[in-house]
């Protein structure tokens, strides 16, 4: 039996540890949440919340157009671009109807702000007759500024993706970016977003493929072009792409879009095609959850 004076001093120790983590755990909270707040203000919105408007027949002098549907967030959106040619949707379309030679009919029903959440939303907004050919999907960004947790947007995804797909569209899903490369954000916020967006894109990409989807993981195959020059592929709000960041985006995405398609028989790294005969987890998409690039 231990003696109470010996028990009494053990449960004050960890009392006092108690207190010591308790309050470490508290300053690190009131120390993310006053970074949180100057990542705010140091981005603002001088963009403002409308994204050019670029659904249009793109190259229609090429004819049997193909429809193209874009949802998610401002990066499907194309926030950030100056001219509707420079916004995801409208690299996209260009990039398609070079390749097919083919007409692209673009539908962009992203809407910037979004989370995951709002993918069904998206869709419901779609004609009831709408059948687009390809549907890209790129979101995830809020789900992580907002703190939404994993798998609650791991199944909105896979729920839009099944209703793109009773449509007959191929869906591609370009997965969270690393929001380790957004430099106005100061650290250790900056790392940490880092991490909890790379475990939601592996999450994602595994949900994709696990559900019939394409998987692009934009943090590995486009990521190291915004840490690598950030001035050049950020918008002048340090936080969406430019038109330059479009173009890398667009050009990152294309493989994977043609391989739904039926044009290509293989996808470079960073690009996972549909397990259709997987009936669980999908144990070939794998990601870095702390992340593949250094944060500095």
């Amino acid at each position: 039996m231990v003696p109470r004076r010996t028990a009494v001093m053990a449960g004050t120790a960890l009392a006092g540890a108690g207190f010591v983590a308790g309050a470490a755990a508290g300053g690190a909270r009131v120390l993310l949440t006053r970074q949180a707040a100057i990542a705010r203000r140091a981005i603002g919105k001088p963009l403002g919340e409308l994204a050019p408007r670029a659904d249009r027949v793109w190259k229609k002098s090429y004819g049997d157009p193909l429809d193209l549907l874009l949802l998610g967030d401002s990066i499907a959106a194309g926030l950030g671009a100056e001219r509707r040619k420079d916004t995801l949707g409208g690299r996209l379309s260009r990039g398609l109807a070079k390749e097919l030679q083919r007409s692209v009919r673009l539908h962009t029903g992203a809407v910037v702000g979004s989370e995951s959440s709002d993918l069904a939303g998206q869709i419901d907004a779609l004609p009831p007759d709408y059948a687009p050919d390809l549907a890209v999907i790129v979101v995830g960004g809020n789900d992580v500024t907002h703190r939404v947790p994993v798998a609650t947007s791991v199944r909105h995804l896979e729920e839009a993706i099944a209703r793109l797909r009773e449509r007959g569209a191929h869906v591609v899903v370009g997965t969270c970016p690393d929001l380790g490369a957004l430099r106005p954000v100061p650290q250790p916020l900056r790392t940490l977003g880092s991490r909890m967006s790379r475990q939601l894109a592996a999450a994602q990409a595994a949900a994709a493929v696990r559900s019939g989807a394409h998987a692009i993981s934009l943090a590995h195959v486009v990521g190291p072009y915004f840490v690598a020059n950030p001035e050049e592929m950020f918008s002048m709000d340090r936080f969406h792409p430019s038109a330059t960041g479009y173009k890398r985006t667009a050009k990152a995405l294309l493989p994977s879009l043609l391989t739904a398609l039926g044009e290509n028989d293989a996808v470079p790294f960073g690009h996972h095609p549909p397990d259709l005969g997987a009936s669980g987890p999908v144990g070939d998409v794998t990601e870095d959850p702390t992340g593949g690039e250094p944060v500095a």
